[in-house]
């Protein structure tokens, strides 16, 4: 898993993927954060980072799929995928490897944004004036987040050896998972099973953790459904077997 997981991170690094995918990140988040005047703390007067938090998950709904798409479908056209699976190495390694590279790329993006807490946490009147709770508890949804768009990056690619497929799959699940059950949700046919089928996105988690509270059913379910679609890349590798 380690031999793929440095095979991967070096094929980031000597690409321009690694760097155009944290600058974008970073270019988006900062323009955001402190230019544009609908978002911008400066004007908002309130020391806060809802910005930030609030506009990442759609800059990582569109930068991961475009990190992931590579993952496998690239291995599958070049041919090179038959060379990888002969190697002394499970299927389960490969795909853990791959997935852990990517989202190491992702947590990379967000690390810079540290400088953000800083200087809010700087400008607060008095200094300090930010609720560092809720700060903590969004980077870890964030990174959960991050988890579960690279997990379903992941088995888009191994479905396909179109990258572009891949990264439209990618899109399309992330969406889904992310804002689909709230957007289902608010169909009034539903009546009282609104509110349980809110709990399916991820977006019900990520606002709980939002709040500095860290509760494990909220670990849980980002856990689950990152190892639900690893377990069914795992399904798709497999299957070449049978």
């Amino acid at each position: 898993m380690f031999a793929v997981l440095r095979k991967e991170i070096n094929s980031f690094l000597n690409s321009m993927i690694a760097y155009m995918v944290i600058g974008v990140f970073l270019l988006a988040t900062g323009l955001f954060m402190w230019v544009f005047p609908d978002s911008s703390v400066l004007d908002y007067g309130y020391a806060d980072m809802s910005t930030l938090f609030n506009i990442a998950p759609w800059m990582f709904l569109f930068l991961i799929p475009a990190i992931t798409m590579r993952t496998f479908a690239e291995e599958k056209k070049s041919g090179t995928i038959e060379l990888l699976l002969t190697k002394p190495i499970t299927d389960l390694d490969i795909i853990l490897g791959k997935f852990l590279a990517c989202l190491g790329l992702a947590v990379l993006a967000l690390l810079p944004t540290l400088i953000y807490y800083y200087s809010v946490h700087t400008l607060g009147n008095p200094a300090g004036n930010i609720d560092s709770a809720a700060v903590a508890g969004s980077y870890l949804g964030m990174i959960f987040l991050a988890g579960i768009f690279t997990a379903i990056g992941v088995f888009a690619s191994a479905l396909t050896e179109n990258q572009i497929v891949a990264f439209i799959v990618a899109v399309f699940f992330c969406f889904l998972v992310y804002a689909g059950f709230d957007s289902l949700a608010a169909i009034d046919m539903w009546g009282t099973t609104s509110y349980l089928i809110s709990q399916l996105g991820i977006s019900f988690h990520y606002n709980a953790l939002s709040k500095g509270l860290i509760d494990s059913r909220d670990v849980l379910y980002f856990v689950s459904v990152a190892a639900l679609f690893l377990l069914a890349t795992k399904l798709i590798m497999e299957s070449r077997k049978w």
